[in-house]
């Protein structure tokens, strides 16, 4: 390859093909300028349904759209070159039927050019994958928590623990026999995730789980710190930048009641200096 030519990015069966190599890099991400800093950086990213939580506001995962996902799927699409896209489908899209799922599916590949899809589920959800496969929709998993079923799980808790931990390696590998390309363990026991890992022939992507794992995602504002109230045991926050905004907005507030800003720098005179 020349120093001139452009990296391509992944598709999902080079993802796949990682199994056991050097640990895939992820991070989520809900517009174009967030997909442009973190493009060179990542294997694939997420366009995930925590855009309802980061930047929406709501409670949950559960209120997010098709509509939603399709808006900030495009967003993210114009800001990546070289990372392979992901998009999450959302609660209510995929769960009544392998064809609901599919014509979903299929149309948010379709709307915003990702190369895969991503959705919730274990055992349960094997068929649907299945079927997605089959047609032309890659599929990566996602098992351990899942956000989406918190009413049924009671909250964001550890999954996996004591004898749940058989019922984990079980949707893991039926998930894998479906034919995703990957799959996340959210919120798993170090050494439960590791078991997994060696498990099953496809990568694990870990949030909260093990380093064992073959891959590694976050959500990219609790890693920058965007969120100041809260921060998950499993999040390593790599800059500050909620305070450091917080910090801004109180300077910038300050200098214009003490009509500091505008300054004479940043104003126009009424004729334009002559050129020498």
């Amino acid at each position: 390859m020349s120093a001139t030519a452009k990296k391509k990015a992944p598709m999902p069966d080079d993802i796949r093909a990682r199994k056991g190599g050097e640990p895939l890099v992820s991070l989520t991400a809900y517009t174009t300028q967030m997909a442009e800093l973190m493009d060179a950086h990542c294997d694939f990213v997420l366009v995930g349904d925590s855009v309802g939580m980061v930047l929406h506001g709501l409670p949950s995962t559960l209120g997010v759209t098709m509509e939603m996902m399709i808006l900030h799927g495009q967003a993210v699409a114009r800001g990546l070159k070289t990372a392979m896209m992901v998009v999450d489908m959302p609660f209510g899209s995929y769960e009544e039927s392998p064809e609901q799922a599919f014509r979903n599916g299929a149309l948010l590949m379709a709307e915003t050019g990702a190369a895969a899809v991503k959705l919730e589920g274990g055992r349960h959800m094997a068929e649907t994958i299945a079927f997605l496969v089959a047609r032309g929709v890659p599929v990566m998993a996602h098992i351990g928590l899942t956000p989406q079923s918190i009413n049924t799980l009671g909250g964001y808790k550890v999954q996996g623990r004591g004898d749940a931990a058989a019922e984990l390696m079980a949707d893991a590998q039926a998930v894998a026999e479906a034919g995703v390309f990957s799959v996340v363990l959210e919120k798993v026991p170090a050494n439960l995730a590791d078991e997994v890992t060696a498990a099953i022939a496809i990568p694990t992507i870990g949030i909260g789980a093990s380093a064992g794992c073959d891959g590694q995602i976050l959500v990219v504002d609790d890693m920058i710190g965007m969120f100041t109230a809260f921060k998950a045991k499993f999040v390593k926050r790599y800059a500050n930048l909620g305070e450091q905004a917080e910090a801004a907005f109180a300077d910038y507030a300050r200098e214009v009641r003490a009509r500091e800003f505008p300054a004479a720098e940043h104003i126009f005179a009424d004729q334009a200096p002559e050129k020498k």
